[in-house]
């Protein structure tokens, strides 16, 4: 009766932690953190981060607008975003530092306009995953 249980309690335990990315190794159990998708990106893993990354890139490009009394050149500063793309695959400003107010807000209103995308995931859960990007003018 006793082996009933232990072998009853032990396919539970592994039943539980069927999930996408998340593997059990003896004691260790290892969560794996899948990266947000953007939109159009496909293929692999590994191929969809490279395509985000792509993407924010072009996104922030296009998308930047010099406030007024800045030019391209005119200012040597450097303003780094910390930013989530949140549980439901949008972007959340966490901080900004560096560079002046209005530089700031430029930055933080291109991060704002990241389109809506797949959220991460980790354990087969929506999550947040963070990032910070540099804006050097």
């Amino acid at each position: 009766m006793k082996s009933v249980l232990f072998i009853a309690a032990l396919l539970l335990t592994s039943i539980t932690f069927a999930q996408e990315g998340v593997t059990v190794s003896g004691n260790a159990i290892s969560i794996k953190e899948i990266p947000p998708v953007w939109p159009g990106c496909e293929g692999s893993i590994a191929e969809k981060k490279a395509c985000f990354k792509k993407q924010l890139v072009k996104h922030v490009v296009s998308n930047f607008r010099f406030p007024e009394g800045y030019t391209k050149g005119s200012v040597k500063e450097k303003v780094i975003v910390d930013f989530v793309i949140n549980e439901e695959g949008k972007p959340q400003i966490l901080g900004v530092k560096g560079g002046t107010k209005v530089l700031q807000e430029e930055a933080k209103r291109n991060i704002l306009a990241i389109p809506k995308m797949t959220p991460g995931m980790a354990g087969g859960k929506p999550r947040a995953i963070k990032y910070s990007m540099p804006f050097t003018f």
